[in-house]
């Protein structure tokens, strides 16, 4: 994708990604447990999931608005994304009961880390520079 489609498309991922991150992630736990919540149902856990994803989502809605100023925050999110779905993934192989992971929560997190990455803003001479002492 060149660097113009990407730039232009990036505002409209993040703000997808956020809606989903705020919203999406406790209601897919509430309408398909098997894809994407850990059985027995883990109240607490769940709860520290849906309330650090929806405060990721907020500034990924925030970051849309500028996404260069965002850089840091886009390539968190696209990494942590990766790893999340990584460590789940092997996890879901190992336990035969957490299989719906692996078409549930463990594909769309890689989607969202692999996306990211693609549309993540270029490095400026600022964010590449090492600081001097």
């Amino acid at each position: 994708m060149n660097e113009g489609r990407s730039s232009q498309a990036l505002p409209a991922v993040l703000i997808a990604v956020g809606l989903v991150f705020i919203f999406g992630v406790a209601i897919l736990m509430r309408i398909w447990p098997s894809g994407w919540q850990w059985q027995p149902s883990q109240p607490e856990y769940e709860q520290m999931i849906m309330g650090v994803y929806a405060t990721l989502g907020v500034f990924l809605v925030l970051a849309a608005r500028d996404p260069a100023r965002h850089r840091s925050l886009i390539l968190f999110t696209a990494w942590s994304s990766l790893v999340h779905a990584g460590i789940m993934g092997v996890q879901a192989i190992r336990d035969t009961a957490e299989r719906g992971h692996l078409i549930g929560d463990v594909p769309a997190l890689a989607i969202v880390g692999i996306v990211l990455l693609i549309l993540a803003p270029a490095a400026t001479d600022s964010q590449t520079a090492t600081p001097s002492g």
